[in-house]
């Protein structure tokens, strides 16, 4: 085996909550040494939201701030004192990426844009994402992944048609943004060790969720058509739909496209002759009698667990699937198989699952090997050995605050 896929590059990581951070795990994942940067004068918002160890807060002791930080050394750097200023430019000067997610004009007026930036690192890859992107009259918008999934409008498509749209679970497009962005600054780097440039790269994570609604905006481009809530359920396809099995709180997903399916699934049931019925012989007739259909489903599936529908389902080419909750994802066979989780140990909390990226490379793949940080953890390291500073100089900045 190789080495590891990202080895030697050198990330100064500014970014905080999700999308800056989960960004810069995929390189850290991969074999980049990330550092860190944070400070205890404006903790990170993701440190002070649950699940916490044992339901105790702490800002070391965030379940949250632990998956989208693994694998990376933890600084304290408050950037308001006059000379942490000079400490984060030494920082950038070691790197060659340099990340931040703040709101559009913050690092220039740390003196630490782009444009700052590249006078004393010319081939500097440094990577903004904010919601908005950093130009337009929208730019300098603040806010998080429950707004910006809003903005997107996701909402407005989650829910049942005759009820208020829903939000999607959590910041649902601080999960999008970062895969683009770690696939984006692998390109940088590659463009770099051919030309020797750097490059600035803006990463609206707006745009980039949008790539997630191309069917509905596909919809209104071409057919001037809007796309309202549906539940459970799709515009060609019956039955579609979650229907409960054995068990408590149970559930089965079952998808049905064509009437060569129906037939199929009609035929597992022990029902054939139910594909004749004139209610539901064609996918319009089962659209336009969907509800009746739907309770003869999940009259059905109420008497076999999730695994059976789904096994049963899919030898005979039915779609069908389960409905985890998050104990089973634990447990899941495929991915304890392909050993997804990893048991870490952090420094205050212990033992906790952290997980890798969904991507295996084959010679060199992505490992986990420290778990996330607590705040300021590797201050002395960081700044005497990567840095080069005296014990002298680290003792004295850290008496007057710089290292808070």
């Amino acid at each position: 085996m190789g080495k590891k896929a990202l080895e030697g590059v050198k990330v100064a990581d500014f970014s905080w909550v999700v999308t800056g951070p989960f960004t810069t795990f995929f390189l850290a994942a991969c074999g980049a040494t990330v550092i860190r940067i944070e400070s205890s004068t404006r903790v990170d918002m993701l440190r002070t939201i649950p699940p916490f160890k044992d339901k105790r807060p702490g800002v070391n002791r965030s379940g949250y701030y632990a998956m989208y930080n693994n694998n990376k050394y933890g600084i304290a750097l408050n950037l308001k004192h006059p000379k942490a200023i000079e400490i984060a430019k030494k920082i950038i000067s070691w790197a060659d990426i340099v990340a931040e997610n703040f709101t559009p004009g913050i690092m220039k007026k740390l003196g630490l844009s782009y444009e700052d930036v590249i006078k004393f690192k010319p081939n500097i890859i440094m990577l903004s994402t904010c919601m908005q992107g950093q130009y337009g009259p929208r730019a300098t918008h603040p806010g998080y992944g429950g707004q910006l999934s809003s903005l997107c409008g996701f909402p407005y498509l989650c829910g049942w048609p005759d009820r208020s749209p829903v939000r999607p679970s959590g910041a649902y497009t601080d999960i999008i943004g970062p895969r683009f962005g770690a696939a984006a600054l692998v390109a940088a780097l590659i463009y770099r060790l051919k030309s020797g440039k750097g490059q600035f790269f803006d990463l609206s994570q707006f745009e980039a969720s949008l790539h997630f609604l191309a069917p509905v905006i596909m919809n209104y481009m071409t057919n001037g058509e809007i796309t309202h809530r549906a539940g459970n359920r799709h515009p060609f396809r019956a039955p579609h739909g979650a229907y409960p099995c054995k068990g408590e709180d149970k559930w089965c997903v079952i998808s049905v496209s064509t009437d060569e399916e129906w037939q199929r699934l009609c035929d597992a049931m022990g029902n054939p002759s139910l594909a004749k019925d004139p209610r539901f012989q064609t996918v319009l007739d089962r659209k336009k009698n969907e509800e009746e259909l739907n309770e003869l489903i999940g009259g059905w599936t109420s008497n076999f667990t999730p695994y059976e529908i789904m096994i049963n389902l899919q030898k005979v080419g039915v779609a069908a699937g389960i409905a985890q909750n998050t104990e089973e994802l634990h447990s899941d066979p495929q991915l304890v198989h392909r050993q997804h989780f990893v048991r870490l140990n952090h420094a205050e909390i212990g033992h906790y699952t952290g997980y890798l990226p969904s991507f295996r490379l084959s010679n060199t793949p992505p490992e986990l090997e420290m778990p996330a940080p607590c705040l300021g953890e590797h201050n002395y390291h960081v700044y005497t050995e990567v840095l080069g500073l005296s014990d002298e100089e680290f003792a004295e900045l850290c008496s007057e605050g710089v290292f808070d």
